[in-house]
């Protein structure tokens, strides 16, 4: 990946990028309705929500809008542990509320595997 760049993946429904801070960590955020999404204005592009990277040693935080990085602050220890809660659980209800969908779409589209 090249600094600077926010790749991003309709098909894998992802985007990556290397952590804005500089440390050279490379950064994935999926997109869903329970993690990211982007938006296009036809000239910049914006991740929302922010990107907290508690797992990286630079632990770096920042949105990405409108083209541009703006800086946030630090969390604590105990904020990032409420926000990986809330993140799951989240998930968790979104993927109970999606995934019937899902299943009756890859159901009706997909040829099972033949051997």
């Amino acid at each position: 990946m090249d600094a600077g760049v926010l790749y991003i993946s309709i098909l894998y429904r992802t985007c990556g990028h290397l952590c804005c801070c500089g440390c050279g960590h490379e950064v994935i955020t999926p997109l869903s309705p329970a993690q990211w999404s982007i938006t296009y204005d036809g000239a910049n592009v914006s991740l929302s929500p922010s990107v907290g990277n508690w797992t990286l040693p630079c632990r770096s935080h920042y949105w990405i809008h409108d083209g541009r990085i703006r800086w946030s602050r630090r969390y604590s220890a105990a904020e990032i542990a409420q926000n990986r809660d809330r993140d799951r659980r989240l998930l968790a209800q979104t993927t109970q509320e999606h995934t019937p969908r899902a299943l009756t779409w890859l159901r009706r589209h997909l040829q099972p595997w033949r051997r």
